[in-house]
């Protein structure tokens, strides 16, 4: 029987190396499908890991039918055994009814990779659909650790290495600018978004690694009572914003 199998985690959790290594075992044992994905960092219709990893895979936009591309493929003649959907919390709740639909009615598997909440700690909109229809939720089990060393549990959105939690949900970037970027926006200075993961506690709290490394670096111990966006340096509101 199909499944629709939603791999869910943090940033740096291993998702999209997953979705390469489930491809690759499925098409060695003979199997056909197809790579999806939407927004990911390499580029357009690309499928990327961190770890170096990186393939072609078919571009998701707003207008994407699964079930056409499905029955298109199956119609030339093209095997279609199963779905690789990474960056899947990008997804429409439509599309992600299309994949289900696509599971029930023709019996492939879909298997999508994505994360569960944004930088405001919403859920995504396809995220939400997914959990809502799939027949399995499993979160990845290899841990994204925050900088002090627990086990990052959110995702924090930066500029220029201080957090942030307002602004469009969808601003692509990367987790490798969150933790070296310039407190200030010099003249000319064009604002590095980066992502970041972090435990629950360094979240609430604000606390990105840049932040706790201007800390460090004024021999301050780590505030445990104030919002680290407001320390000097951090490009807050303190007092030499």
């Amino acid at each position: 029987m199909a499944e629709l199998v939603f791999f869910s985690g943090t940033m740096d959790c291993g998702k999209s190396t997953l979705a390469l290594q489930m491809d690759h075992n499925h098409r060695v044992r003979g199997r056909g499908g197809v790579r999806f994905s939407r927004n990911d960092r390499a580029g357009e219709s690309r499928i990327s890991s961190r770890l170096g990893l990186e393939t072609d895979a078919v571009e998701v936009v707003d207008g994407t039918d699964f079930w056409e591309e499905v029955m298109r493929r199956r119609t030339q003649g093209q095997r279609v055994d199963y779905l690789i959907c990474d960056e899947a919390q990008f997804y429409t709740p439509e599309q992600v009814e299309q994949l289900a639909k696509v599971v029930d009615e023709i019996d492939v598997d879909v298997f999508a990779f994505g994360i569960t909440a944004d930088f405001r700690t919403r859920l995504f909109p396809g995220s939400q659909r997914l959990i809502e229809l799939a027949d399995r939720v499993q979160v990845l089990q290899v841990e994204a650790l925050c900088w002090c060393g627990r086990r990052a549990t959110h995702n924090a959105r930066t500029v220029d290495g201080v957090m942030v939690t307002e602004g469009a949900q969808v601003v692509v970037g990367d987790v490798d600018m969150a933790v070296d970027g310039p407190a200030a926006t010099a003249a000319g200075h064009i604002p590095v978004v980066g992502y970041e993961t972090l435990c629950r506690r360094h979240f609430m709290r604000r606390v990105t690694a840049h932040g706790a490394n201007l800390m460090a670096e004024q021999d301050q111990l780590l505030p445990f009572e104030v919002d680290a966006c407001l320390w000097r340096g951090t490009g807050g509101n303190g007092a030499d914003a």
